[in-house]
């Protein structure tokens, strides 16, 4: 029997086609910058607050430029919370309806937030249950579309935004940036950036992040094949804890990533205090890692102009209490 063919990936068009598609929708999150904190770190950084954006994070925009192309039908999508958030959002703005299946142990402001935008949630068990099957089930019981949360052209497009803004706003402050460093899960954000930056940065280097223990894009970069990571890891970076790489964002990411690199969770704790700090937002821990890359010296970016992404702000006050209180010196 044939194998079905490869999905068509994103190029730069799409990205730009979902800018115009997003305008309008989606906020165009701020570009910040720390005087203290670049002597701090002997570097220009330049950090893109996508806490700021509607839902709270990047999430949004791809799921706008997908939903938006439904037909008028209604959605499912599976997610650990930001994805379901920006599906639930746009399902509403759209007048459709939208149903999540979410993790039981998702972060409470994650679920409270979903069913704010008007979604049914269905929970699964994240050890136990495959979640693309059970969505997958209901989509196909209700005739819904079923919105991947990275594995879409559309997906990857709309998060690809994020890098679209961001190389104009450097230009626009006379950075030339040597790096960009972007939290990585399934992908579809850093993908997107990466083919935003290939088109108009191309000499800047582009880093995934992940969280230890759910570090299966930098093991499959050295491998040059998608691995998966060990049954049973634990991190508190929720929104990074995918099992393997997507197959369309690793096809992108094995030919423009530079690498991927690693950070533990109390040096995402730190990154999560020195946003509070020095920039007066409020990061979930998912959002935090790129930052840690710089603070760690996972990422040396001394001497160098570096942006990197925060992607969402979606945290319950206890972990962020409990991160502040343990970052340390």
């Amino acid at each position: 029997m044939p194998s079905s063919p490869a999905p068509e990936l994103p190029v730069l068009d799409d990205v730009e086609d979902a800018a115009r598609r997003l305008e309008g929708h989606a906020v165009v999150t701020p570009l910040l910058e720390s005087p203290l904190l670049n002597e701090r770190l002997g570097c220009r950084l330049l950090v893109k607050a996508e806490m700021l954006q509607k839902t709270g994070s990047f999430k949004f925009r791809g799921a706008y430029n997908r939903v938006s192309r439904t037909g008028g039908r209604g959605v499912v999508a599976y997610s650990s919370g930001n994805h379901g958030q920006g599906v639930a959002a746009a399902a509403k703005i759209l007048g459709l309806p939208s149903l999540i299946v979410m993790p039981g142990d998702a972060p409470a402001v994650k679920i409270a937030n979903t069913r704010a935008h008007g979604a049914e949630i269905v929970f699964y068990d994240r050890d136990s249950e495959n979640r693309e099957e059970i969505a997958a089930r209901i989509a196909d019981e209700r005739g819904a579309d079923l919105i991947r949360p990275y594995d879409d052209a559309r997906i990857i497009a709309g998060q690809g935004t994020v890098g679209l803004e961001l190389a104009a706003q450097a230009r626009a402050a006379e950075a030339s940036l040597d790096a960009l460093l972007v939290p990585c899960g399934g992908g579809g954000l850093i993908s997107g950036c990466a083919l935003a930056l290939a088109g108009l940065s191309p000499d800047t280097e582009v880093h995934a992040v992940e969280p230890e223990g759910f570090d299966d894009t930098a093991r499959s970069l050295e491998a040059g094949r998608r691995l998966a990571n060990e049954a049973g890891a634990r991190s508190f970076c929720d929104a990074l804890m995918v099992p393997t790489p997507g197959e369309m964002t690793f096809a992108i990411n094995a030919r423009l990533l530079s690498n991927g690199l690693v950070v533990g969770d109390r040096d995402v704790a730190r990154a999560m205090a020195v946003l509070f700090a020095c920039f007066k937002v409020v990061a979930e821990p998912g959002g935090a890692v790129a930052l840690a890359a710089c603070l760690s010296g996972a990422f040396d970016c001394r001497g160098k102009t570096v942006a990197v992404v925060s992607s969402g702000g979606n945290v319950d006050a206890g972990t962020f209490r409990d991160a502040l209180e343990g970052a340390g010196p």
